[in-house]
């Protein structure tokens, strides 16, 4: 069993950054696949990013390429999400997942193939 819990959310303006912290517990996070997503009011939930177990060849939604970054330090359990160039789309509850994998250098994007969730963080971004 692993317990994920997001922080670092807020309220910002456009253009400004944030850097979101996934911390786990319960289980060394190294055996994990991370994955951070986002839902907005009256959208699905949808994929930005995921990192291997070793914490390379990390892959991103096209909505959020080139201005978010996924990273992790599996010595303290956590994962990280920094938003750079914040627009006011990305407003939404930002969610991290982790899913156990024998394979170390994998990410994965699907929303149902995480096992595990954590309760979300609000990030809004005004104009």
């Amino acid at each position: 069993q692993v317990q994920l819990l997001e922080s670092g959310g807020g309220l910002v303006q456009a253009g400004d950054s944030l850097r979101l912290s996934c911390v786990a517990s319960g289980r060394n996070l190294g055996t994990y696949v991370m994955g951070w997503f986002r839902q907005a009011p009256g959208k699905e939930r949808e994929f930005l990013a995921t990192i291997n177990r070793v914490g390379v060849r990390p892959s991103y939604a096209g909505s959020v390429k080139g201005r978010f970054t996924i990273t992790r330090d599996n010595t303290k359990n956590t994962a990280y999400l920094q938003m750079n160039t914040l627009k006011p789309e990305d407003t939404a509850v930002y969610y991290c997942a982790a899913v156990a994998s024998d394979n170390l250098w994998l990410g994965v994007e699907t929303p149902s193939e995480y096992r595990y969730w954590g309760q979300g963080t609000q990030v809004t971004v005004s104009s």
